[in-house]
């Protein structure tokens, strides 16, 4: 094992990380762990370790249409312009993806990033099949498509401007403001019914922000982000996601007001899940951040979940069951319907207009 592979033992905060550890992946063979050897070098790792540099793979993806069957979700297709994702956060659902690239679902997952620098290519490719049916796409599903290295890659933006090209419908869901830079792309998009946005908002508390999700936009930066997409005519909404019991649970209400003052039409709501290896790492979260209350967190996560960390059957994983679950569902339909939440406009799939399919002999005419 490589000498950048070698992991400290003991897990530990870091400025501008999610995670404390670099949590072995559940595919990993062996796993080379640092032990004192009485001269210090031990600190030495500590101490190399406690900023680890973000390093960014280029890579030409073979395929980057992915298709599912979850009913618990509103799409059937998706695209997902980067694996790993900088912003770091703790519960990101899609850390345990890492595994299956031999790599640290923790650390590895917000320092060890790809760009699949073809995407657009790609998908041009399986848009243009024969076969291809229009159906609304989701962006940036698995990491967020607006991640900070989205600045200098622009996969997203070349994604969104050959969906514009084809009229195919898509929505996004992120947790960044630098989603304001494709207003251009996305405005005359919206205006035709071919784009919806939903930010995520976990808190509005920026110290909190900083620790859960250390490199995504501020709480105040997604609400001004959000507000701006709505003054441009496109539909925004908002999702409470993750909810966290006895640490975020009682700011529902207060981000819908707010999501809903900056100009949010839609919302919803998802719990913490805890798939795989995010249970250690949630767990390392907790105590590193909240000793004093990491053992009711716990208890009200089994609670949710029949007295398990995490249950992922398909309509169970994102509410759970349970007197805790009622009683959030009941707070998320009164608040609702007090501030006037809708639904945001089902997107059209009339307009799309297959690209032709790449030729060896060049366009001719």
């Amino acid at each position: 094992m490589s000498a950048d592979r070698l992991r400290p033992p003991v897990p530990t905060a870091r400025k501008g990380r999610g995670s404390a550890s670099w949590v072995a992946g559940r595919y990993e063979k062996q796993v080379a762990v640092a032990e004192d050897d009485g001269w210090d070098a031990l600190q030495m790792l500590q101490d190399e370790a406690s900023a680890p540099e973000t390093v960014v793979v280029e890579e030409r993806a073979r395929s980057v249409l992915s298709r599912n069957r979850s009913p618990d979700v509103g799409f059937d297709r998706s695209v997902n312009p980067y694996r790993g994702c900088e912003h770091g956060c703790i519960y990101c659902f899609a850390r345990p993806s890492h595994a299956y690239l031999d790599l640290s679902p923790g650390l590895d997952f917000e320092t060890r990033l790809f760009a699949k620098t073809n995407a657009a290519e790609r998908l041009r490719v399986e848009l243009a099949k024969p076969g291809y049916v229009c159906a609304p796409l989701a962006l940036g599903i698995n990491t967020d498509a607006y991640q900070p290295i989205e600045r200098r890659y622009q996969v997203t933006r070349e994604l969104i401007a050959l969906l514009g090209e084809t009229r195919h419908p898509f929505s996004l869901i992120t947790k960044s403001a630098g989603i304001v830079r494709d207003l251009d792309l996305l405005a005359p998009l919206a205006a035709q019914g071919l784009v919806t946005v939903h930010f995520s908002v976990t808190t509005l508390d920026h110290r909190l922000s900083a620790r859960m999700e250390p490199r995504a936009a501020a709480p105040h930066a997604r609400l001004r982000a959000m507000r701006a997409l709505a003054a441009a005519g496109i539909p925004v909404g908002v999702m409470v996601a993750p909810v966290v019991p006895a640490i975020t649970d009682h700011e529902l209400e207060a981000i819908l007001g707010a999501a809903r003052e900056a100009g949010a039409d839609s919302a919803g709501y998802v719990l913490l899940r805890l798939p795989h290896e995010l249970k250690t790492l949630w767990r390392e979260w907790l105590d590193l951040h909240y000793p004093d209350r990491a053992q009711h967190v716990m208890s009200l996560l089994q609670q949710l979940h029949g007295g398990r960390d995490y249950d992922s059957r398909f309509g169970h994983r994102m509410r759970g069951q349970g007197p805790f679950a009622d009683l959030l569902a009941h707070r998320f339909a009164r608040a609702r319907r007090a501030l006037g939440f809708g639904r945001l406009p089902p997107l059209r799939t009339d307009l799309f207009v297959a690209p032709r399919p790449p030729s060896p002999q060049g366009t001719l005419f």
